[in-house]
């Protein structure tokens, strides 16, 4: 998972599924994201910048000690509906 180049649909997919599966921490995944979603130069297809959106505040929490706001069978929901909108 680079860190250089704009990444690809696939890339997106792969950070998603690493935070669904535990790979990868949410403020880990927040951070990635946040670099590209607040990029204004940059063009994203929809499903990439959907899934952006959603990786880009991943680890908020109400208070701090808190359960996330999304819980890991949320973030498994997300990961199938991005599958989805990127099969089209």
């Amino acid at each position: 998972m680079s860190g250089r180049e704009q990444p690809d649909p696939a890339e997106i997919e792969r950070w998603f599924a690493a935070v669904a599966e535990g790979r990868v921490s949410r403020d880990a995944a927040d951070r990635w994201a946040g670099r590209w979603f607040l990029d204004d130069e940059l063009e994203w297809d929809e499903p990439s910048l959907w899934a952006l959106g959603l990786l880009y505040g991943i680890d908020l929490r109400p208070g701090p000690g808190e359960p996330y706001l999304h819980d890991d069978e949320q973030v498994r929901e997300w990961l199938a509906e991005l599958r989805r909108r990127r099969a089209g």
